[in-house]
């Protein structure tokens, strides 16, 4: 079994933040997938969705926690579904990478990510991760990750949201080292 850990904001004014990019990759994941609608668990504190790909069943998770208690949905998903860290792939924003590029790695620290410090504290930093590139163009950086995506970059989102959901497909199918190889050597 995997779990792929969407991080975002819940509330309709957050829908197309930047900080929002983990739940819209997760939501084209459904579709191309034709998984279940995602449906609210309170217990997990989590938006999910499930399926199976190939012979495996796969978990979708949207915590409707705010970003930076996004852990407490991660850790109560991982215990309830008996995930080991290996087996979650978590998505979030990276404002550090340029915008249109993704990065996958196999573990490692939250950087300055709270959603993910917060996911670290509940699974450890042994999950692997893929990082959406925001890129940084502002000095206030709350008011950077929960505005909207300029017009310009609109007009990316979709095929960077694309290579997410593909680099994601890779990971169910072929593991995190296939999809690192694939992904990683190809950013824009």
């Amino acid at each position: 079994m995997k779990l792929i850990i969407g991080l975002g904001n819940p509330g309709k004014e957050y829908e197309k933040s930047r900080h929002n990019t983990g739940w819209m990759v997760l939501s084209a994941l459904q579709e191309d997938l034709g998984f279940e609608p995602f449906k609210e668990v309170k217990k997990l504190k989590a938006l999910v969705s499930a399926g199976t790909d190939g012979m495996e069943k796969v978990i979708l998770a949207k915590p409707v926690t705010f970003m930076n208690l996004s852990g407490e949905s991660a850790g109560a998903i991982a215990k309830f579904y008996k995930i080991n860290p290996e087996n979650i792939l978590v998505v979030c924003d990276d404002i550090d990478l340029p915008y249109g590029s993704i990065r996958m790695r196999k573990k490692g620290s939250a950087g300055t990510h709270n959603g993910m410090k917060s996911v670290v504290t509940a699974l450890g930093e042994d999950f692997p991760r893929l990082r959406f590139g925001i890129g940084n163009t502002s000095q206030n950086m709350t008011d950077y990750v929960l505005n909207p995506f300029t017009r310009d970059e609109k007009k990316s989102l979709k095929e960077t949201i694309e290579k997410a959901v593909r680099a994601i497909k890779t990971f169910l199918s072929d593991g995190i080292d296939a999809a690192m190889n694939l992904y990683n050597a190809t950013e824009t």
